[in-house]
């Protein structure tokens, strides 16, 4: 399905460790600093309602930088807690790519002015992923799962459409930040399902020394 939204210029951001967002997919967030509570305010007054997921990283002097590229939510969904804090989903829009931050101002949340040239197909109808062998990637998913104690609900799996099985791994695997920006970075679903599958392998080997990859 082709998304119609008005992408801004400044958006605000929202830098959490490991968390992914990806477009067309959705993300359950638990928001409670008071930082992030105004920046929701502040968001849910807007027409696009957009919050922007980033990686945080550190810099080699230890200061605290932004990963290049991230990915923008609308807010779809929100309820409040009796204690004031929010449960919100966002739906993944589209990529965007890092410019400035917005230096000054009276928001107590970071923003940057944003890029979206590159990213038009997120926006654009599902990906397909024609070289999908479900089979082979579910077989890698059950030692992957075994070898990490993990369960999961392998009809769904067996049955979602390539992007949304693909992309909800890339979002619920419990990989390294590093590892959930090179899922984010994937030009395409494909590439992304090989970034996935590479993820699995490594995992797998570097975790057991008796895993053997056949």
């Amino acid at each position: 399905m082709t998304i119609s939204i008005d992408l801004p210029e400044i958006l605000p951001l929202f830098p959490l460790p490991g968390a992914l967002l990806l477009p067309r997919a959705r993300l359950p967030l638990h928001i409670f600093e008071p930082r992030y509570l105004a920046m929701l305010e502040d968001c849910l007054k807007t027409p696009g309602r957009l919050i922007g997921m980033i990686q945080p990283r550190q810099g080699p002097g230890g200061e605290k930088l932004l990963s290049a590229i991230g990915c923008a939510g609308r807010v779809t969904a929100f309820s409040e807690t009796e204690d004031g804090r929010y449960m919100i989903t966002l739906s993944g829009i589209s990529r965007f790519r890092l410019r400035d931050e917005v230096q000054g101002g009276f928001t107590p949340y970071r923003r940057a002015v944003v890029d979206w040239a590159a990213f038009a197909r997120d926006t654009g109808p599902t990906e397909e992923d024609p070289g999908l062998d479900r089979p082979a990637l579910l077989s890698l998913l059950a030692r992957y799962f075994t070898h990490q104690k993990l369960g999961t609900d392998w009809g769904s799996l067996k049955e979602a459409e390539p992007e949304l099985l693909i992309n909800a791994l890339s979002m619920l695997l419990p990989f390294p930040p590093e590892d959930k920006q090179a899922l984010l970075e994937a030009p395409s679903l494909a590439t992304r399902r090989e970034t996935l599958v590479t993820l699995l392998e490594f995992a797998l080997r570097s975790g057991n020394g008796d895993e053997v990859l056949q």
